[in-house]
């Protein structure tokens, strides 16, 4: 049995605080999103995420467009990022709030400017953190990838976030 959900647009100001550091901005975000839902849907357990792509404590959220793209990806070229990605689980009729982050360490291939443009032009990765989408073609931008979650590079730690809706309660995986 599958579990039932929606997706609801937190409508949160993604801007990053002056000084703010990327793990912090990841962590702040998650749990701002996660709060606005529940505000209006008090008694559903609310997921929210957010990732944040860090080189050498600079922050690299989405590009947005195609000129920041690029200019984001020949930063990245060659250098290892920490990509944190953090998901907080709340539910306000229950009290019940947890907040959790995976790191995941990838190495950047030493891509050259016409690599870079084929890839932007393909996959239009314009609204993820990095400009890498891996679950598409920013696999091929990669020389390596380390993390105790494979599956938050793509957006949401699926193994943290089971854990946390079990904590909260929920049946994982759905029983009849």
């Amino acid at each position: 049995m599958k579990l039932d959900f929606e997706v609801v647009g937190p409508q949160v100001d993604e801007t990053p605080m002056p000084g703010e550091p990327p793990l912090d901005i990841a962590r702040r975000l998650a749990a701002a999103k996660a709060h606005a839902v529940a505000v209006r849907f008090p008694g559903a357990v609310v997921i929210g995420s957010d990732q944040v792509a860090d080189l050498r404590g600079l922050a690299l959220g989405k590009p947005l467009t195609h000129q920041k793209a690029v200019l984001q990806l020949r930063q990245l070229r060659g250098q290892p990022v920490i990509f944190h990605t953090a998901v907080a689980v709340v539910c306000h009729e229950t009290g019940f709030e947890q907040l959790e982050v995976a790191h995941v360490r990838v190495q950047f291939r030493a891509l050259d400017d016409a690599e870079i443009e084929a890839y932007l032009l393909a996959e239009q990765p314009y609204d993820c953190a990095g400009s890498a989408k891996s679950e598409g073609l920013g696999i091929s931008l990669l020389d390596s990838i380390d993390s105790d979650d494979p599956t938050a590079l793509v957006g949401l730690p699926l193994i943290r976030t089971c854990r946390m809706l079990r904590a909260a309660g929920m049946k994982i995986p759905a029983t009849p």
